[in-house]
């Protein structure tokens, strides 16, 4: 695969078509002045060194990459690795990306941090650095998530933020983003927007998955610890996509190497009823920052989504998937929210893992296509979070 593939975004924040900056315009110059402190940040050893130190000494990296080895013998087709994620400090990939971004904070001067989360975990990993770090913090939720997630709205205001419901529009994660955006365009002198995901304008696409890129570096070189080869596929649920990526990254140069991103299926893909961007309804848009695929209709209105994990429910996906899908180096497809419940129960009782509904998604993959992946194959499944947050919902859709 050529080289270019992680020579993007260029100096404008594009993959290609994707990406850019579609902001209004008090907030160019907080954009631009994140983007000359990141780039000399990356740059800076120091700052590479003590983000380090954080990933090590207080998230737990490096992750496990575990062979499940029942789960394997069960679906009786490829190896079967799991990317340990969910063992990390705050139970999700996402503290990786809240850790190097509250360095850059503290960096900038800044005091105050806010952040939007769907499912919570970016949340309370945001309110768990902010709450190391001395500084304010306020997350902005849509109610319904705040409901079915209430379990992390707790953990964030134990950890000291402010969790402000968003009653707008569906009251999911795009109207939490909202605002928040709202609220850095009229603080932006004093405050830092940890955004959770490879979405919004330049440069967050770029350096959240910068910084989760250390998922895949791990496992790329566990793997060949363990097997003396690289896996012939790789596996990760796409929401806006930061864990996908992350695992991605390191492999894309690798031809060898199949990757699949796995969205939100919901009630299956009618108007409404699901979350994959790259599925029926789904088309080149701009969507809070950034120009990428967006469940959209033929007028341009954001269509309404629907998955049982409310990290996935969003109807934009990453500029850098886009971009990646137009050069057909990733592959997407999606997962009904019954076979991601199916999945999230299996792997429990098989694994004795229980995974977060969005994580079971691609879990959901394997085990529907385990048989063509065929019995020599190695893959490896990104488990990008633990799912304590979503067991009351599993009880409840699984009659438990």
């Amino acid at each position: 695969m050529q080289k270019h593939l992680t020579n993007v975004p260029d100096k404008g924040g594009h993959f290609g078509p994707y990406g850019g900056m579609f902001v209004p315009e008090t907030l160019m110059e907080p954009l631009h002045e994140l983007t000359r402190e990141y780039e000399k940040a990356r740059r800076d050893k120091k700052f590479r060194d003590e983000l380090a130190y954080y990933l090590r000494e207080y998230a737990g990296r490096p992750t496990p990459l575990y062979f499940a080895e029942r789960m394997t013998r069960e679906l009786g087709g490829p190896k079967i690795y799991l990317k340990r994620e969910d063992l990390l400090h705050t139970g999700a990939h996402k503290i990786n990306n809240t850790l190097g971004q509250i360095l850059l904070a503290k960096r900038m001067g800044k005091k105050r941090i806010i952040a939007e989360t769907g499912a919570g975990q970016h949340g309370v990993a945001t309110a768990t650095v902010a709450a190391m770090f001395g500084m304010d913090c306020v997350v902005y939720m849509g109610a319904v998530d705040m409901e079915r997630q209430s379990l992390n709205v707790y953990r964030m205001q134990l950890l000291g933020a402010e969790v402000r419901a968003v009653h707008a529009g569906q009251k999911t994660l795009k109207e939490a983003i909202n605002e928040a955006m709202r609220d850095w365009v009229t603080n932006v002198r004093t405050t830092h927007y940890i955004l959770g995901s490879v979405l919004g304008a330049h440069p967050y696409p770029m350096m959240v998955r910068d910084f989760q890129s250390v998922i895949g570096r791990e496992a790329r070189r566990q793997i060949l610890e363990k097997e003396e080869r690289l896996p012939d596929e790789l596996v990760a649920c796409v929401g806006g996509g930061s864990n996908a990526i992350g695992l991605f990254h390191a492999f894309l140069n690798d031809k060898g190497v199949r990757m699949v991103g796995v969205e939100a299926g919901g009630e299956g893909i009618r108007a409404g009823k699901h979350a994959a961007r790259f599925q029926k309804g789904g088309s080149l848009g701009v969507l809070q920052g950034t120009r990428t695929f967006v469940l959209q209709d033929d007028d341009g209105q954001i269509m309404l989504t629907h998955s049982v994990s409310a990290g996935l429910d969003y109807a934009a996906v990453g500029p850098e998937h886009s971009y990646l899908r137009d050069l057909k180096r990733i592959e997407y497809t999606y997962a009904t929210d019954d076979e991601a419940l199916e999945a999230a129960k299996f792997c429990s009782r098989i694994e004795g893992i229980i995974p977060a509904l969005e994580s079971a998604h691609a879990v959901a993959y394997v085990m529907k296509n385990a048989g063509k992946i065929g019995k020599d194959a190695i893959v490896i499944v990104n488990l990008s979070g633990r799912g304590d947050k979503d067991v009351s919902q599993m009880a409840r859709l699984l009659k438990l």
